[in-house]
């Protein structure tokens, strides 16, 4: 069958281990289910795995693509959840969680082979591409607004980098939520595209906001750190699911920590049930992700050069048969 696949791994090139071609295709075992992929949407995770972050070279090649929604081997409309181990559901009781590809072939391929349990399904509200856009970087912001920022309708939140795919997410949510939403961008297209799908207003990294915030929806990392810490009211909480930017701040702001009591948590991708809330919330309340483009799946080396970029807004979807 026709992937894109990690033939190897590169730390400062990373998309010189970007290969397509073909792959063999899944292998039927118990408890697990095939899905003829039809859409599958690109993560910054898929990057990183081509850097070799989480995927050492004993286990190429391997087929990339975290997300996607398709059909079943009985016919019916299906989103996979992309976390496999958690729940002992098909694979070993001890096996620790890992996300696809990182231990299992992905799902940029015609097919994919996930265990039972992690398979739900698809609204018929909402499209396979649109519905491929949710297990990542949509679960993720969802889970960081809702499970663990702690914020409720009338909070504010500020939410860094509008455009990449998890700040894009938290915009949309937290508006329809109810949420006052601010957003950041050193893009001025961005920044009124930020404001367009919902925010109160969008500002340069590190501009003074008119109030104090409730939350902050951290990504970027290093760049942004102390402007979101500082963003903050006393005993506001930051939550951080990423550092695109780098990982180590030049100011902590420990002091501004500790004096103002605020509280910085850390968020990974989502839970099954929490995916199952997102897909509800999304089918009752007319809330779609943003798609910056569909692209078929043979032309996957261009949607992995502009999220390498960072030349987009919403998500990268790769489309099947």
């Amino acid at each position: 069958m026709f992937a894109a696949y990690a033939a190897r791994t590169d730390r400062d090139q990373p998309l010189t281990g970007l290969e397509l071609g073909e792959r063999p295709a899944p292998e039927i075992r118990p408890g697990w289910t095939t899905v003829t992929v039809k859409a599958a949407s690109l993560n910054h995770h898929d990057l990183w795995s081509l850097r070799g972050v989480g995927l050492p070279p004993e286990r190429l090649p391997m087929i990339l693509g975290c997300d996607a929604a398709g059909i079943d081997e009985n016919g019916n409309e299906v989103v996979l959840h992309s976390v496999i181990g958690q729940s002992g559901h098909g694979v070993g009781p001890d096996e620790p969680r890992s996300i696809l590809t990182e231990r299992y072939q992905g799902t940029f391929a015609e097919q994919v082979a996930v265990p039972t349990w992690n398979v739900l399904p698809k609204p018929k509200e909402l499209s396979f591409a649109e519905a491929a856009c949710l297990p990542t970087a949509w679960l993720t912001a969802y889970r960081m607004l809702f499970t663990n920022a702690g914020v409720r309708p009338g909070d504010s939140v500020l939410v860094q980098g509008a455009g990449g795919g998890v700040a894009t997410a938290a915009l949309v949510l937290g508006k329809a939520a109810g949420l006052r939403m601010y957003a950041t961008s050193r893009d001025e297209a961005k920044r009124k595209r930020a404001v367009e799908l919902g925010a109160e207003d969008a500002y340069e990294p590190g501009t003074r906001l008119p109030r104090r915030v409730d939350a902050v929806i951290e990504t970027v990392g290093a760049a942004t750190w102390s402007h979101s810490v500082k963003s903050l009211r006393p005993g506001g909480t930051l939550v951080i699911s990423g550092a695109t930017s780098g990982d180590r701040p030049s100011h902590a702001e420990l002091t501004r920590i500790f004096f103002l009591e605020l509280k910085v948590v850390g968020s990974t991708m989502g839970s099954k049930d929490e995916l199952e809330d997102l897909l509800s919330f999304c089918a009752a309340t007319g809330v779609r992700p943003v798609i910056d483009r569909e692209l078929p799946l043979d032309r996957a080396r261009e949607g992995f050069e502009q999220l390498a970029a960072g030349d987009l807004f919403g998500k990268i979807v790769l489309t099947g048969a």
